[in-house]
């Protein structure tokens, strides 16, 4: 007989643990962009700097690390100068593409 499993048992996903490497980052990232949504992409950029380290992002960002937990969190609205620097911490770049009609 197998041993049931509750739902509330199972570990939590975290995304933040499958980012091992700058392809899987920018994939990651270009799939949320497609998606329009801003707190998503405040959310997947936590989780991509949280993967790389929040502290060495904090620095590089010019962002406390306490502030950029907060500008960070998946329901968060992040000013865009924020996602810029966090960007360009993470070493990544947001492009533009043409939508087809």
């Amino acid at each position: 007989m197998t041993k049931k499993i509750r739902i509330t048992n199972l570990p939590e996903f975290d995304i933040a643990e499958h980012l091992d490497s700058e392809q899987a980052m920018a994939e990651y990232l270009t799939v949320v962009l497609e998606e329009n949504d801003p707190a998503a992409l405040a959310g997947a950029l936590g989780s991509i700097a949280r993967a790389r380290g929040m502290s060495e992002i904090a620095k590089a960002s010019g962002i406390t690390r306490e502030a950029l937990y907060r500008a960070l969190r998946p329901d968060a609205q992040p000013r865009f100068d924020t996602i810029s620097r966090v960007c360009t911490a993470l070493g990544v770049k947001l492009v533009a593409q043409a939508v087809n009609d």
